[in-house]
């Protein structure tokens, strides 16, 4: 079994999951916000953060990045197409809220099918541009079992908008049809709302029809 913890952050209430590999060692998914009750959450179980993980590089997915990596030194992790987000209020959508985000520096540049491991995590990078043009997901591995982080790729019932800048209606399209091609019903974690799995969404989700 998976522990993690979800912890919406942030002016959307952004999804983030920080994950806890039962060795001390942890990651954290889209610090999209005040990133305090992370913190707390590693303090309380006196975890390592291993390395902090973006889906993609809108404001509200890593707002508080800049802030948790001061707090715990962690490495940042973000798929190569998004890297002008991380400077630009524009291209980021700070702009629209009235927001600047702290400047941060990706520790690694991630591309298709990246592989790497945090404590006795292993995971895989999916790229999986529409939403952004470096929106990715991640696989996520541990003791035989899996599930998918989606960010704002895949929503239970829903998707995530493609009309906003730098968003590729017929990108996200593909992207959608290869997880809809993945093997297995994989728990799915998604940026906003509910979590839910692949079998279900297959399923239920019109756009995935």
């Amino acid at each position: 079994m998976f522990d993690y913890k979800r912890i919406p952050l942030g002016p959307l209430w952004t999804n983030s999951y920080t994950f806890d590999d039962g060795n001390g060692t942890a990651f954290c998914v889209d610090p999209g916000g005040d990133p305090a009750d992370v913190v707390e959450f590693l303090q309380n179980r006196r975890l390592k953060l291993g390395a902090i993980l973006l889906t993609h590089g809108h404001m509200d997915h890593c707002l508080g990045v800049a802030d948790l990596v001061e707090a715990t030194g962690a490495p940042v992790y973000m798929a190569r197409g998004d890297l002008n987000m991380t400077k630009d209020n524009w291209a980021n959508l700070a702009v629209e809220f009235g927001r600047e985000v702290p400047p941060y520096e990706p520790s690694k540049l991630l591309d298709e099918g990246d592989t790497f491991s945090v404590g006795r995590f292993s995971l895989t990078v999916l790229l999986t541009p529409g939403h952004t043009p470096g929106s990715c997901c991640y696989i996520v591995e541990k003791d035989g079992e899996k599930l998918l982080i989606s960010g704002d790729t895949l929503f239970a019932r829903s998707i995530g908008r493609s009309d906003l800048r730098g968003g590729d209606s017929e990108a996200l399209a593909r992207s959608l049809a290869r997880l809809k091609e993945l093997k297995g019903d994989l728990p799915v974690l998604p940026g906003h709302g509910p979590e839910t799995s692949l079998d279900r969404e297959r399923q239920l989700n019109p756009f995935l029809q």
